[in-house]
Parts: C-alpha cells; sequence; structure tokens
C-alpha cells in the first residue's frame, strides 16, 4: 500500500512537533552546560529554524522513498 502524499506531511509534521518539544527541553538543559545563556524566546526561535529544516528534510525524503519503492 502506498502512502498518500498528506499522510507523508502528516506523519512528518507529527515526528517534527514530538522533535521540536524534545529539541527545546534538551537545549534548555544542554546549554548551559556549554556556557550558553540563551533566553526562552532565543531556544523557541532556534528550535522552529531546526524543525522548518526538519520538515522539509522528512517530507523530501519520505516522498523520494515512496517514489523508488
Amino acid at each position: 500500500m502506498r502512502q498518500t502524499r498528506r499522510m507523508s506531511l502528516v506523519e512528518s509534521v507529527t515526528n517534527v512537533i514530538v522533535g521540536y518539544a524534545l529539541a527545546v527541553a534538551m537545549q534548555i538543559m544542554v546549554f548551559p552546560w556549554f556556557g550558553l545563556q540563551v533566553s526562552l524566546g532565543e531556544n523557541l526561535a532556534l528550535g522552529g529554524v531546526f524543525t522548518g529544516i526538519s520538515l522539509l528534510r522528512g517530507y523530501t525524503l519520505r516522498r523520494l522513498f515512496e517514489h523508488w519503492r
């Protein structure tokens, strides 16, 4: 059974939302270990940049593998 483009997007968005929450939590915990002092807003913005990149990467790879299958 093939996955539709819409379901590929839904899967990628869900994965990225969970990843975003985890990434921001880890940044808040880990950045101080490296002497990085950033505000919550900066953590959220940085997480947002990486989230956008991750969403694009996940969707593109999913569609590429679906095409090859």
